[in-house]
């Protein structure tokens, strides 16, 4: 049972299964007494070529893509079937992910955004950020999407060494990797974040040092460093590759973490890095149990309904030709629901312990309208006596310990699954 997985979560949100706690069903009382941050979602579902680990909703399309105003048409009716829930709401940051939104051109980008902004209130200075793939990388495209509007760029480059590219299926090689992450360098981007795997296959501790060596050298603000895994639905889980075993992944990390933190940046998370200042505040909101409006095929969102004191959870028609067809309407919705205070709490969880600094209980009763502390405390002291938790008055964090075995750490969050087992 899969729950922590190491990829960045701002783009891609997978739906959260689980089996809820039903020891506490219907105990927990919602009362929400403020309403948490708001960002916005925007994904682009399309690829060139799908990657054979990549369980995303993306959807090959080779060098052309489709009707690109159909589809900011859709996103846009889609969009306006939100505002009522979250009218009045300042959106604190926006993501756009994929599939490859660098597919799109920075015209088409500069009019969606300016689109957005005609519909919503914006936070002054709101992080806007968006996914670029090296392999769609033209000379002076970066700059304009500045121009356009974005204001951080993370861009997909997985690894720099040519045969380790061409095994995980990525359609560029090391030359435009290193030419559009120079070019970020310089496009004058508040921040900039480089994507990178390791535990590839064949891959060894010195090649795994070499990669990320050059993305560090390269002086990125942001470096999201995670680990190759096997997804069920992919080309990758139906045909293994040969992947290093556990314990030279695990060698593989605890190197890149000296890396990383001898050339400055701080673990602030499972998997992101950052110089001071310039951590993610997108994904922060994710991971600190914000909310978030889902627009474009396969979307997820999170919405606070104070006034119905209670959490709604939604996801988007998957497939794009579905998903323009029904945009604005019921059906354009797959599986709304209401999440319990059970779910509530693992949801929280599964998010918070992914921060290396955890939560509050202040934040845990904001955030989930959940002010009886004694909900989780059981089970936090049992976590605390197991060492995989520190408590430290108000804050609440995976211990060293609790962040190498957070599975462990979440499962005690299931009652009805054997914690020791």
């Amino acid at each position: 049972m899969a729950l922590s997985g190491s990829g960045p979560p701002g783009s891609n949100e997978r739906p959260i299964i689980f089996r809820p706690n039903t020891a506490l069903d219907g105990t927990g009382v919602f009362a929400f007494s403020s309403l948490p941050p708001l960002s916005l979602y925007i994904h682009i579902p399309w690829c060139i070529r799908k990657c054979p680990y990549c369980d995303f909703n993306s959807h090959e399309t080779g060098r052309g893509i489709p009707d690109v105003a159909a589809y900011t048409d859709a996103l846009l009716t889609d969009l306006e079937q939100e505002l009522s829930s979250v009218w009045g709401r300042t959106i604190e940051s926006i993501f756009i992910g994929g599939g490859t939104p660098s597919l799109f051109s920075p015209e088409a980008i500069d009019n969606l955004l300016s689109q957005m902004r005609a519909r919503l209130p914006l936070r002054p200075g709101l992080e806007i950020t968006m996914e670029a793939n090296p392999g769609t990388f033209e000379r002076g495209r970066f700059t304009a999407y500045r121009e356009a509007g974005v204001t951080r760029l993370s861009i997909g480059v997985q690894s720099f060494n040519a045969r380790h590219l061409e095994r995980i299926g990525r359609i560029h090689g090391p030359k435009e990797a290193l030419m559009a992450c120079e070019e970020a360098a310089e496009a004058g981007f508040s921040g900039w974040n480089i994507d990178l795997m390791f535990g590839l296959p064949s891959q060894s501790l010195e090649t795994a040092a070499a990669d990320l060596e050059k993305a560090i050298a390269l002086g990125p603000s942001h470096i999201s460093y995670y680990q190759l895994t096997v997804e069920p639905n992919t080309a990758f889980h139906h045909e293994q590759p040969v992947l290093p075993d556990d314990d030279a992944v695990w060698r593989i990390q605890e190197q890149g973490q000296t890396l990383l933190r001898e050339a400055g940046y701080e673990q602030y998370e499972v998997s992101a890095y950052a110089r001071p200042d310039q951590r993610c505040r997108h994904n922060l909101n994710y991971w600190g149990f914000g909310d978030y409006i889902g627009i474009g095929a396969g979307a997820h969102g999170k919405i606070t309904l104070a006034s119905e004191q209670r959490i709604r959870r939604y996801s988007k028609q998957r497939h794009p030709e579905t998903y323009m067809r029904t945009a604005g309407t019921n059906e354009c919705l797959v599986n709304p629901n209401y999440p319990s205070a059970a779910d509530t709490i693992f949801e929280f969880m599964l998010n918070a312990f992914r921060l290396n600094e955890g939560f509050t209980w202040e934040r845990f009763r904001t955030r989930t309208g959940l002010f009886t502390a004694h909900t989780v405390e059981d089970t936090l002291r049992e976590a605390q006596m197991r060492g995989l938790v520190d408590l430290e008055g108000e804050a609440v964090r995976a211990s060293a310990l609790g962040r190498n075995h957070l599975n462990e750490l979440l499962l005690l969050f299931l009652p009805d699954a054997d914690p020791d087992t």
